[in-house]
């Protein structure tokens, strides 16, 4: 089975001087999942700014992404990828993930994709994953094909 993460997001709407767009959504973090409650709630809200807290979520990991996990722990800044998408005007997280090639794949797809700081408790628990499923591929000598010298 595969370690589960419960995690709630936060989401922030900021209003923006822009006669094309009124306002722009973003990831804001992610923290640790602490209640039952699984319904939307405003954290804050004003003239600028609306931020919700989305619970509910949950960060899986899986022994075919590990590779994809070390890099994003081998980062300057290791992330957590929330991929959204707009209901009802509210940008509602869809999937959590600390893998690097997700995150990829959902953003090549289209998809809305923002990276938020990964907490420190977070980083522990996909470090201790990864120590225990990432095997390095021991690197190969690429030997270049040339047609000018081949007889």
């Amino acid at each position: 089975s595969n370690p589960i993460l419960p995690v709630a997001i936060v989401m922030e709407r900021l209003a923006l001087n822009n006669q094309w767009q009124r306002y722009r959504w973003e990831a804001q973090g992610v923290l640790p999942e602490l209640s039952e409650e699984k319904q939307p709630r405003i954290l804050v809200k004003d003239e600028s700014r609306l931020q919700l807290l989305f619970p509910g979520h949950r960060i899986s990991l899986h022994p075919s992404e590990a590779e994809n996990y070390y890099l994003n722990l081998s980062a300057p800044t290791p992330k957590v990828f929330v991929m959204w998408r707009l209901e009802d005007e509210i940008a509602a997280p869809v999937v959590v993930t600390v893998s690097y090639g997700e995150a990829a794949r959902m953003m090549d797809s289209n998809e809305q994709v923002d990276g938020v700081a990964m907490p420190p408790d977070i980083a522990d628990w996909v470090g201790d994953f990864v120590n225990r499923y990432y095997k390095p591929q021991p690197k190969t000598k690429i030997r270049r094909r040339d047609p000018l010298h081949e007889k």
